[in-house]
């Protein structure tokens, strides 16, 4: 008797914890779903929210019929609901990302390029000049650049949603040029404003631009009011080098065929990430400040890819660009060569041309 009451203790315990996983799986795969119903707006606004009020209807019912066991046994509960979920994943996985959408100024262009040994030109390098977020000039550039003429490589943080959260951009330094910036952002239509839950869910394809750091710095630090630090990284000319193909790479791929942009595993600093891995795949160790990009410095600093003569803490103080950024907006020089070096100001040197012919 004791030994069939403790067979029945211990099959009853995992059937509960069955039963309590199955549950949790309805749970958060139908909020997952909604969510992504909402994003998306299959068949339009009003098709789609009557999509949501079914599936939460249907998500309670296989919850209810599985507590109860009123209509169908567990089993065919489970079958009944997992066949449902295959075909919304089946649905939502399928949903293409597109070139040809009515996008905002700032996204409209593609970056390409064409190479001959170490000499690149490229198409399309954003030059805007802003006054506000939803006032500027536009104006896209071309340009060639000699690889062995890069001098450095700076990793720029811009928090906009507390010190875990950054946008990361890379400039790379020339002898001969102003600072060319990448980043990886999201591409949004002219009707659509940044949504982080919108990244989780499909709603933004992926955008390379390559752009002025009076563009895209400036914008962030004296425009958005964002609070942006610029991190003069230590990295061999040969990687560096081989980062900027990967870059020209990235922007083949996108072209080739549109990426959604994701806001945990696809966004401006896990790509750089998988750059760099691709250069060297144990170059980078995997942390998880990878994800909380606010804290990648201070990841770089433990890698040795700052400089050490500073504390982390001093880094941050003479990182900080904002107070630079804001003295340049009263100067009379307002060339973009001039806001590189601006925001450089206190930071370890690196060559940048004197003049910009």
């Amino acid at each position: 008797m004791h030994n069939i009451g403790k067979r029945e203790f211990l099959h009853a315990l995992g059937m509960g914890v069955i039963h309590s996983l199955f549950s949790l799986l309805v749970i958060l795969s139908s909020l997952w779903l909604c969510f992504a119903i909402w994003i998306q707006q299959p068949g339009g606004w009003l098709i789609s929210r009557l999509l949501i009020v079914f599936w939460l209807i249907f998500a309670l019912s296989i919850l209810g019929i599985y507590f109860t066991q009123n209509i169908f046994s567990r089993r065919r509960d489970i079958q009944i609901y997992i066949i449902a979920l295959i075909c919304s994943l089946f649905w939502y996985f399928n949903i293409p990302a597109q070139q040809d959408r009515d996008w905002s100024p700032d996204v409209s262009k593609l970056l390409y390029y064409e190479k001959q040994g170490n000499i690149v030109t490229l198409h399309n390098i954003r030059d805007f000049t802003w006054y506000s977020e939803d006032k500027f000039d536009e104006h896209w550039d071309t340009r060639t650049y000699n690889l062995d003429h890069i001098s450095g490589i700076n990793i720029i943080t811009s928090y906009w949603m507390g010190p875990q959260i950054a946008h990361t951009l890379v400039s790379f330094d020339f002898t001969d040029q102003k600072p060319l910036v990448f980043s990886i952002e999201i591409r949004k239509e002219k009707i659509e404003s940044f949504s982080a839950i919108g990244g989780f869910f499909r709603q933004f394809e992926l955008s390379l631009i390559a752009s002025d750091e009076k563009d895209i710095v400036y914008t962030r630090s004296n425009v958005r009011g964002e609070q942006v630090y610029l991190f003069p990284i230590s990295m061999p000319k040969a990687e560096t080098q081989a980062l900027f193909l990967e870059y020209l790479k990235k922007s083949d791929e996108l072209r080739a065929q549109p990426k959604w942009y994701n806001t945990l595993t696809s966004n401006c600093t896990t790509l750089v990430f998988d750059m760099i891995q691709a250069i060297d795949p144990h170059k980078l160790p995997r942390d998880y400040r990878l994800l909380a990009s606010g804290y990648l410095p201070n990841y770089l600093y433990d890698l040795g890819a700052l400089d050490h003569q500073w504390t982390m803490k001093e880094w941050y103080q003479r990182a900080h660009i904002n107070p630079r950024a804001h003295e340049f907006s009263h100067l009379s020089q307002q060339d973009s060569l001039s806001f590189s070096k601006v925001i450089r100001v206190g930071l370890p040197q690196r060559q940048l041309p004197s003049s910009i012919e």
